[in-house]
């Protein structure tokens, strides 16, 4: 199989992803075979390309938004046949036994295991995934429309989750990316008013496109105080703004897996009156699933532009530098019509 594979972290600008060919995997147990069809694009790749975060395992195939059809099965898979179309996720695999799994919390677990990051992901022909980390897709969606889901789609779902904001509140976006792109089309679902900040004007006119009541700069403010805040951008120095921006009570949550140093903050006027700050770690199944329902209801429709898997590096370039509206979707064998 064709395979874009990491052997050493360096710029994006330096194209650490080297295309070849290599031998492809072989089931075992509970794993599932998949000949993919599209895999997105994820700021964490970029991070795992250029070593932002450590790496387990090299050379890896990044990837972890992966569409594609069941093309082989181990001895013990069950939920799945031979042609079926799934999804994979971030998630990997887990202990299952710790306290953070028994707790329904396995995106802490101690023991967990990342697609892309400790096993070969996406960016290639096929990949393997065991069955009970695989997804069953909702119909009415294609391959391209998918992959953004399962990665863009549950972390966005999950931070806006563990954000609180209800129905009728306002809730603030910092980035307008794959995620945020997807989260306002939810918060806009709920009734939440979204005022978006990003220093793209493109970004910006997508967000009001999308129903944003607002769109500027992190450093403007906002017309009405917000009750909650994401800021998907990896930057620390939006914290600030963000609690700036937050009335009495409101929350940020923090949805990226690297963040730039943040800066001192003064507490008598941005953190007191219960203002407070929360990450948001991975993500479990239960999102997946939660999200997988929640996307044909809305429905969720991504905007989405195509790389096939040899210009890899020229998509991961692009994404650092903010030139895709929405979400990248690498391809490599979408059937007809996908």
């Amino acid at each position: 199989m064709l395979a874009a594979l990491l052997r050493a972290p360096k710029p994006v600008e330096q194209e650490p992803l080297a295309l070849r060919e290599v031998k492809a995997p072989s089931p075992q147990g509970s794993q599932v075979l998949i000949r993919v069809h599209a895999c997105g694009l994820c700021h964490t790749d970029l991070h795992t390309v250029e070593g932002d975060i450590s790496l387990p395992r090299l050379p890896i195939v990044p990837g972890h938004q992966i569409v594609g059809a069941v093309a082989g099965r181990g001895p013990g898979v069950k939920r799945f046949h031979d042609g079926d179309r799934i999804g994979v996720a971030w998630l990997h695999s887990t202990c299952g036994a710790c306290r953070h799994c028994i707790g329904r919390n396995e995106n802490l677990c101690e023991k967990a295991e990342f697609t892309g990051l400790h096993a070969n992901g996406g960016y290639a022909e096929f990949t393997l995934v065991d069955e009970n980390f695989a997804y069953r897709l909702p119909a009415g969606f294609s391959d391209l429309q998918a992959a953004p889901l399962l990665c863009a789609g549950v972390i966005g779902y999950r931070a806006l989750k563990l954000s609180a904001v209800r129905g009728g509140e306002r809730l603030g976006l910092y980035g307008f990316g794959a995620s945020a792109h997807l989260v306002i089309q939810i918060a806009r679902h709920r009734q939440c008013e979204v005022y978006v900040f990003t220093r793209s004007a493109e970004h910006q006119h997508h967000a009001r496109a999308l129903g944003a009541t607002w769109a500027g700069r992190a450093e403007d403010s906002p017309p009405e105080r917000l009750q909650a805040a994401i800021i998907f951008a990896p930057a620390g120095r939006l914290v600030p703004d963000a609690l700036r921006a937050l009335d009495r009570g409101g929350k940020v949550t923090l949805a990226g897996i690297t963040m730039t140093p943040i800066p001192e903050i003064d507490y008598p006027t941005l953190l007191y009156h219960e203002r407070a700050i929360q990450s948001v770690a991975n993500a479990t199944r239960k999102d997946a699933e939660e999200l997988l329902q929640l996307a044909a209801e809305v429905p969720l429709r991504a905007d989405v532009r195509l790389f096939p898997l040899a210009q890899a590096n020229q998509a991961l370039l692009e994404l650092k530098q903010s030139r895709i509206r929405g979400s990248g979707v690498i391809t490599m064998n979408p059937p007809p019509g996908a």
